[in-house]
């Protein structure tokens, strides 16, 4: 079933419910038949105002952005529409049934005057309450979303000065192809030959030197 069929089902059920419960009531203390009746009143608002607000929340929740959510106006109208219709008809057939008040009423009345105040008992609180419920969690969607984008900017904000930081050791510090590179200890050690005075070619050399002197 549909979202609007499932909650005019359940307000026409909490309507008769609480007419039944109200004829009770009055039978049993008929001089209190007014506070009896504002309070079966409230107990409707009171289911009205909890559904559709749960509505609002879950709708906000699912579509942040208002252009993008449900039509839960058309929705509750609906609702309301048969929630008002089908709790007439049922209280008119259940006052046939039992012998106490729940309200001595044709079925034109429960039809036209009774539905229509029933629908505008369900419609204009839930439309109301579908507005404050979309309003709330709007509030707190824009909190977290706040809170996410702060998370974000300070993660960048910290990844930006570790790359910078890095940056500055890499400029500090020279290459190691510019360092001296120095041969180790086992490094291979050239060997030179030894100069002989008494040879022919030395001493060529020294009378040469001679010579010139």
């Amino acid at each position: 079933m549909t979202g609007w069929v499932v909650r005019g089902i359940g307000m026409c059920l909490i309507n008769v419910a609480v007419r039944i419960l109200l004829g009770v009531a009055v039978t049993q203390w008929p001089l209190h038949g007014s506070q009896l009746r504002w309070l079966g009143m409230a107990a409707v608002l009171l289911a009205v105002v909890v559904w559709a607000g749960l509505d609002g929340i879950r709708d906000r929740r699912k579509n942040p952005d208002p252009e993008y959510g449900e039509d839960l106006t058309m929705l509750w109208l609906k609702a309301a529409v048969l929630g008002g219709l089908a709790a007439g008809l049922i209280t008119w057939f259940v006052q046939l049934m039992v012998d106490f008040s729940v309200g001595q009423n044709s079925l034109f009345f429960e039809l036209t005057s009774g539905a229509a105040f029933t629908i505008l008992v369900i419609f204009i609180p839930a439309t109301i309450s579908v507005f404050l419920g979309r309003l709330l969690a709007g509030r707190d969607a824009k909190k977290k979303l706040e809170a996410a984008d702060a998370q974000r900017e300070k993660e960048r904000h910290d990844r930006h000065l570790v790359g910078a930081g890095s940056a500055s050791s890499s400029a500090s510090t020279p290459p190691a192809q510019d360092q001296p590179q120095w041969s180790g200890d086992n490094a291979d050690t050239e060997v030179f030959r030894a100069v002989d005075p008494d040879a022919p070619e030395q001493r060529g050399s020294a009378t040469k030197h001679r010579d010139n002197s």
